[in-house]
């Protein structure tokens, strides 16, 4: 990571207003510090390092390393006073579904608690969404479903295309439901999906095809069975858990 932030900040040094390479930059440092923060080699209460000795220590623009913990700041990972410096904030305050921060949060090894409820969350959400999706979708949530499944068969999730369409089906239940409380978690449930479907197969196959347990929850959608579809949606959440909990303790 310090040779590509250090390759990376050429640009960035040139100027106080990174463009282009430097925009890149800052996201590279962000990255960095966030999945520290994540992994917990930066506790909360702990205080970052200033961005005098960072910059200099990586070798990258002052500005790039302020851009950067404005990214932080904004997701609630850490909070800059004057003289008091950039220190983490309680884990309470951090964006925990922010699609980025899951990334972050699934760089390294993931913590178990985190993973369950990340799954809690699912189990709670996305049966209740595909049972109003059954009643409310219309012809087209029902051909990006159908679409969707056709992709994860054609791709399947071992590739980055494959767990594009496994997120895009996921969206479309979300999109059926017309509501838009639950619409608005579409992107932290694919993010959801996307690093647990990876982490699944970090170090070996994928334990079982979950594309079936797909299937029949568009089955019950498609018929407009609400109960089939909530129960079809909860069983494919906890199989993914199960798989999950395979991969952990491999």
């Amino acid at each position: 990571m310090e040779n590509r932030l250090a390759k990376a900040s050429d640009s960035a040094k040139t100027s106080e207003e990174p463009r282009g390479p430097g925009r890149r930059l800052h996201g590279a440092i962000a990255h960095r510090l966030g999945t520290d923060i994540l992994s917990g080699k930066y506790a909360p209460g702990d205080v970052l390092s200033g961005e005098v000795a960072f910059s200099e220590e990586l070798q990258v623009s002052r500005s790039a390393y302020r851009e950067a913990i404005q990214v932080l700041t904004a997701k609630g990972l850490v909070a800059s006073r004057p003289k008091a410096g950039t220190r983490v904030l309680p884990r309470d305050r951090w964006n925990l579904l922010d699609p980025e921060v899951l990334g972050w949060a699934f760089a390294g090894e993931p913590d178990i608690e985190f993973v369950r409820n990340l799954f809690e969350l699912r189990a709670i959400v996305e049966p209740a969404a595909a049972r109003l999706a059954a009643g409310r979708r219309d012809k087209a949530d029902l051909k990006a479903m159908k679409e969707a499944l056709a992709a994860m068969r054609r791709h399947t999730l071992t590739t980055e295309g494959g767990r594009a369409a496994d997120r895009d089906f996921h969206n479309a239940i979300l999109h059926a439901t017309r509501n838009e409380a639950l619409m608005a978690l579409s992107a932290s449930i694919g993010a959801a999906v996307n690093w647990t479907t990876q982490f699944k197969q970090r170090t070996r196959a994928l334990p079982r095809n979950p594309i079936p347990d797909h299937a029949r929850v568009y089955d019950a959608i498609a018929a407009g069975d609400g109960d089939a579809a909530a129960q079809a949606m909860n069983q494919l959440v906890e199989l993914a858990l199960d798989d999950t909990r395979s991969a952990m303790d491999a």
